[in-house]
């Protein structure tokens, strides 16, 4: 989830390094600038589209997600979750040479057609059956092809993607980032759209171009998993050598390095391990003192988490 929301805001024109954005984000640190907070804003997004379950899509989701993508960041806060208006900007431009790639639909007919947009996404047409996953790549395209918004569409297109396949089981999508492998080619990323809409919108273009997008997540995914698990298990074997470190601090730091992202407080090392506040504070205070975790402070409680680095410096560890 970090790292889509950070590529699909660079996308975008954010700019500002992963590791800044990342740290920022764990810490839940307020935003320095329109860039970190656009990021953060893809974040909570995506956490919100995951929590939305099976929930059916409608113009009033559609506005809700666009008013989280866009919140803080648009020069007309006015703007954020409602449809662009008839005397507003209604062209796509290259954001990189101010080139004019599309001219969407006018905005009287922004209601009909995002009420079949949502028909659509929801699978409500008996007549004609489209794969979940084709399904998800079509609601991508339509969102950004009609541009109902002044600016945010792609951002709020590509959290669609996510809500349609989230929403039809499929999970292991939580897990990758499209944005990801748009940024590495973003010329095809504009290709397919333009393609597609020359060709009569014939949308195979931009299907086959997004189930390759969605292939190559998968693969890169299966391989870092497998060297993930390969790792973890290396250095869990080096940990329980460690005789610095007492039983509670070695589950936690193991524990650490099977769930990246996840954080840690005293309450919950206390409950994990049934030891005092005071042991429980010890222990984490131990941890951050000899450099493998980090931690900071949210509202009266502190919360700790790996350092970014941890894998290498067990490595080092294990080596000497």
């Amino acid at each position: 989830m970090i790292e889509e929301a950070i590529t699909s805001s660079q996308l975008e024109g954010a700019t500002t390094t992963r590791s800044v954005a990342k740290k920022m984000i764990r810490e839940r640190r307020k935003p320095k600038n329109k860039h970190e907070q656009m990021i953060l804003n893809n974040y909570y997004t995506l956490a919100r589209v995951r929590e939305l379950g099976n929930s059916k899509l409608d113009r009033n989701l559609v506005c809700e997600i666009h008013r989280l993508v866009t919140e803080g960041t648009l020069d007309d806060d006015d703007q954020a979750g409602r449809f662009r208006r008839a005397d507003e900007r209604n062209w796509v431009e290259d954001l990189s040479t101010g080139e004019h790639l599309h001219t969407p639909p006018p905005a009287e007919e922004l209601d009909a057609r995002m009420k079949q947009m949502c028909d659509f996404a929801n699978g409500d047409d008996p007549r004609h059956f489209v794969h979940p996953a084709v399904r998800a790549i079509i609601l991508h395209f339509w969102l950004a092809y009609d541009h109902p918004f002044v600016d945010g569409n792609g951002r709020c297109a590509r959290a669609l993607f996510y809500w349609c396949m989230l929403s039809n089981g499929y999970w292991l999508t939580e897990y990758l980032s499209i944005s990801h492998y748009i940024k590495k080619a973003p010329t095809k990323y504009k290709m397919a759209y333009l393609y597609t809409e020359t060709d009569e919108n014939d949308l195979t273009y931009f299907i086959i171009w997004h189930l390759d997008l969605i292939i190559k997540a998968l693969e890169d995914f299966d391989k870092y998993v497998e060297g993930k698990v390969t790792e973890t298990a290396r250095l869990s074997e080096g940990l329980s050598a460690m005789r610095e470190l007492n039983y509670r601090q070695r589950e936690l730091v193991a524990h650490a390095l099977r769930n990246t992202g996840r954080e840690y407080t005293v309450k919950s090392h206390k409950n994990s391990h049934g030891v005092t506040r005071q042991t429980a504070r010890k222990d984490l205070a131990d941890l951050q003192k000899r450099g493998l975790l980090e931690s900071s402070l949210r509202g009266k409680s502190w919360h700790y988490y790996a350092v970014d680095n941890l894998t290498q410096l067990l490595e080092d560890r294990r080596s000497n």
